[in-house]
């Protein structure tokens, strides 16, 4: 008996249930889908962080207030810090210290709610200098922009995001509107074009205002939230983050490096930052769809039993009309292979298909650019792993169908 006809026999044995086999390959499925889409996800994730950190501004170096954080999280409480100060961004502002800078901004950051007449909309609110339309590459829809005079005057003048002025003002005209924010008037000069959600957080649902209003009326403090250092060139960052380093320190009477009450983050790393996030989230979410791999060859191992239990009789049939124990192993064998590998076809495919319908949604539904990338090389090892799970799971039974006497296997009922 040729191993042709053995896979025959094994396709047909699988084929004449069906059902069985449908239900028997599902774990497989679902673990395959998983690991296709999971690894699609992720580095499709990737691409899209490093995209949008990109066209936020490769050249920007955010200067932080407080120690550097051990992980993602101290990000965000770092905000509340007030160890950067108006002296800093002098300082920085001064050619012989940092040469390379093109710009330098003190920037503000908080969330606020604001109100206009019974409408109510929560946002981040983003203070900073003229300069900050440029350096978050902000266009506008209508109005104008402030100016630095404005900041010089604390002006409470506001520039709304696209969604801000859906939500706030609908088909009405909004700018020379004023929105309430911390029980005061804002007057809106200008609405940004819609953008969507960007490196530096969701810019349409954005208020922009000057720096020193922020400071003033909006989070009452005399501290900068962070500095942001525009660079000349990228070639010249590195040596701009030394220089940076090294003037911040000397404002704050600081002489040894391990006592900085300060960090730098450029864009890169920033990018790096997140890319480890979403690397560590895609081994844990990898990890266990493996999981459910194994479940599936556990599952196909049972099935496998059960059905040399039910085939007891053929198989004692079919070993009286001369075939071998190892015929009788290939062929229960071989069925386990096949359902496995059906069950990765069907995963691989499934992944495929979803990780399109993920694009068209998060494209259409959620104006989200992202581009999904097939993971080729994860579906080759996953449909390996899946076959070698087949055979491992798969041997069992078939060994327990090839020991079989023919002559006890045909008095069976």
């Amino acid at each position: 008996m040729t191993n042709t006809d053995r896979l025959k026999a094994a396709y047909e044995g699988v084929v004449m249930h069906k059902s069985r086999s449908l239900l028997t390959i599902l774990g497989i499925v679902i673990g395959i889908t998983s690991i296709i889409l999971i690894l699609a996800i992720g580095s499709s994730a990737q691409e899209l962080i490093i995209r949008e950190v990109q066209s936020f501004g490769p050249k920007n170096v955010f200067v932080l207030p407080g120690k550097q954080p051990e992980g993602f999280s101290g990000f965000s409480s770092s905000i509340m810090n007030d160890s950067l100060q108006e002296e800093d961004v002098v300082a920085l502002r001064r050619m012989e210290n940092v040469p390379d800078a093109e710009t330098v901004m003190p920037y503000m950051e908080s969330s606020v709610t604001a109100t206009y007449g019974s409408q109510l909309f929560n946002g981040p609110l983003l203070g900073g200098e003229e300069v900050i339309f440029r350096i978050f590459q902000l266009e506008l829809e209508a109005g104008d922009i402030f100016t630095d005079e404005d900041v010089a005057q604390k002006a409470g003048v506001v520039v709304i995001g696209s969604k801000v002025a859906e939500k706030l003002f609908g088909l009405e005209e909004s700018i020379g509107k004023h929105v309430k924010i911390k029980d005061k008037n804002y007057r809106v000069i200008g609405i940004l074009k819609k953008k969507g959600s960007g490196a530096a957080g969701e810019f349409d649902s954005a208020f922009v205002i000057p720096y020193t209003t922020a400071q003033l009326y909006v989070m009452g403090v005399h501290y900068i939230s962070h500095i942001i250092v525009e660079a000349r060139t990228e070639e010249s960052i590195p040596a701009m983050v030394q220089d940076i380093r090294r003037t911040v320190r000397e404002s704050h009477d600081i002489t040894d490096s391990t006592k900085d009450d300060f960090y730098t983050m450029t864009m890169e790393d920033a990018a790096a930052l997140l890319t480890t996030i979403t690397d560590i989230l895609t081994i844990l979410l990898t990890t266990i769809a493996a999981i459910s791999l194994v479940v599936g060859g556990v599952g196909i191992m049972n099935i496998m039993f059960v059905s040399v239990t039910e085939r007891t009789k053929e198989i004692g049939l079919r070993k009286a009309l001369g075939a071998t124990d190892k015929d009788i192993l290939r062929q229960f064998l071989f069925e386990a292979l096949i359902l496995t590998m059906s069950g990765a076809l069907i995963g691989i495919l499934i992944g495929w298909g979803g990780g399109i319908l993920l694009t068209i949604i998060l494209g259409q539904i959620y104006g989200i650019d992202f581009r999904f990338f097939f993971p080729l090389q994860g579906a080759v090892i996953g449909a390996i792993v899946a076959i070698a799970i087949g055979f491992i799971f798969g041997i069992f039974p078939a060994t327990q169908a090839a020991k079989k006497s023919p002559m006890e296997a045909l008095r069976s009922e």
